[in-house]
């Protein structure tokens, strides 16, 4: 299956595993680049120093490629950018920031550079930035979000129309057949994250995995706008944060109540009241954790299934 994404990264196939945080580590990224596809240690949930080991661990399970997923909100920054040329990755997905501040710096140490994007306008730019490809993030994707609540069906045709590098497709993505209406529509590859949030090599905690293959049509949503949008499954701390919103409340009153390390206490501790529980509309067709060679292989026989019955 070869085409402009698993040439640019030396894949097989056209898949990407989300750099999600603390889901995305190197069990995760090593079993899905063994499978065939892209895998990407989350660097958002992890210190410099835990960031290295997981990358050092990531290479000795695998000899295929393997990228490193970087918000650029990050405090450590410049210490994440220098451990990821010191070990020698060399695919570099970054996000929620101006893909110009560090693509040059990658670019000159040799490193494929992805930015992931929410609309036309921040396509351009990552692609005026020198950005090697762009993933067009749409809002039925888990986590952060972009403001603009365009879907992914609808993102990707501008996109394509617009630029000139290869386009990645996220945010909703979860199957065979999710995976060939996203080629159809101009996509060269997709970025999976909840199917592999759901699966046995990810570092989520077992009881947000439960909750995944639980999650309907209608349980998440996403909120927190005036900080940083986010799809969350309702829970107890969903609901607290809709009651705060009855009140008119400050921008200060909505940073007290989600306070610190919601997402760690949520999806890689377990807390299912109290912690933040990201994840995207997708869930609603994930029904089992499976490993994720299992996945990748189940995505890869719907999508050539349903493609040749066409």
């Amino acid at each position: 299956m070869q085409n402009k994404i698993t040439q640019l990264f030396n894949i097989q196939y056209p898949i990407i595993q989300g750099g999600m945080i603390w889901v995305s580590g190197w069990k995760l990224a090593s079993a899905v680049s063994n499978a065939g596809g892209l895998g990407l240690i989350g660097a958002g949930s992890m210190y410099p120093d835990v960031l290295r080991e997981h990358i050092q661990k990531c290479k000795k399970a695998t000899d295929k490629p393997f990228g490193v997923n970087v918000p650029m909100l990050y405090p450590d920054i410049e210490k994440i950018m220098d451990i990821i040329v010191e070990e020698g990755v060399k695919i570099v997905f970054t996000s929620a920031g101006n893909p110009k501040t560090w693509t040059n710096f990658l670019k000159e140490k040799g490193i494929t550079v992805v930015h992931v994007v929410s609309s036309v306008k921040f396509a351009l730019k990552a692609e005026a930035a020198g950005v090697d490809a762009v993933v067009c993030e749409g809002f039925e994707a888990g986590g952060h979000n972009g403001r603009e609540e365009t879907t992914t069906f609808t993102l990707i045709p501008m996109v394509k129309e617009q630029v000139k590098i290869p386009v990645i497709a996220a945010g909703g993505i979860g199957s065979g057949r999710g995976m060939l209406a996203a080629t159809v529509l101009g996509a060269d590859g997709v970025q999976i994250g909840s199917r592999f949030a759901a699966t046995i090599e990810s570092s989520a905690h077992d009881k947000f995995k439960d909750v995944i293959v639980k999650v309907k049509d209608g349980d998440t949503h996403l909120t927190l706008k005036e900080l940083a949008p986010v799809r969350l499954v309702k829970n107890k701390f969903f609901n607290d944060v809709q009651e705060l919103y009855l009140n008119n409340p400050s921008l200060e009153d909505i940073r007290k109540l989600l306070g610190r390390a919601r997402a760690k206490r949520g999806m890689f501790e377990g807390d299912l009241e109290e912690g933040e529980l990201e994840i995207g509309q997708v869930a609603g067709i994930i029904h089992e954790i499976k490993s994720a060679k299992e996945v990748l292989e189940d995505i890869i026989k719907e999508y050539d299934l349903v493609k040749s019955s066409l």
